[in-house]
């Protein structure tokens, strides 16, 4: 059950989580606006995971960028005047990634607002890395996959 603000809007605990989570240094986007645009010229979407949850299931199209070993050299061949999203489990890490990504010049930059995780639970496709969708997602780790809600959870060791 969701908590309702002064404004009437349903807050779930995820949203109430994320509100703590995020600082918020750049605008996100939504899944449901992602959705639409996802696949277009005019975006990039870069998957901030490590290797091992990317290989699991990412957004089809996503560059995995990873976290831990993120080097902004990486994104050398890509244009600064594109639309970037940026995105990860909930949103954290890429939210990190997304203000390096910003420091460096893109001007255009977006945080996916809940992550993989908000994606999957409203039943938006994820791929493998052959390509094929799947209805698994990598969720970090025990703690963080009671978000998942919609997908098998899947670790890949």
């Amino acid at each position: 059950m969701g908590i309702f603000t002064a404004k009437g809007q349903n807050v779930t605990g995820f949203d109430t989580m994320l509100g703590v989570m995020l600082n918020k240094a750049f605008p996100t986007i939504s899944s449901d606006s992602l959705s639409q645009v996802v696949g277009s010229e005019e975006w990039i979407v870069l998957d901030a995971r490590e290797p091992a949850e990317y290989r699991v299931s990412h957004i089809a199209g996503a560059l995995n960028v990873g976290y831990e070993h993120f080097d902004l050299a990486s994104l050398a061949d890509l244009d600064l005047s594109k639309n970037v999203v940026v995105y990860c489990s909930i949103g954290k890490r890429s939210e990190e990634i997304g203000e390096k990504i910003v420091e460096a010049g893109f001007r255009h930059v977006f945080n996916l607002y809940g992550g993989i995780f908000d994606w999957t639970n409203k039943g938006y496709a994820v791929v493998d890395t052959a390509g094929n969708e799947v209805e698994q997602v990598h969720p970090y780790n025990a703690v963080w996959g009671i978000w998942v809600n919609n997908y098998e959870k899947k670790y890949e060791p």
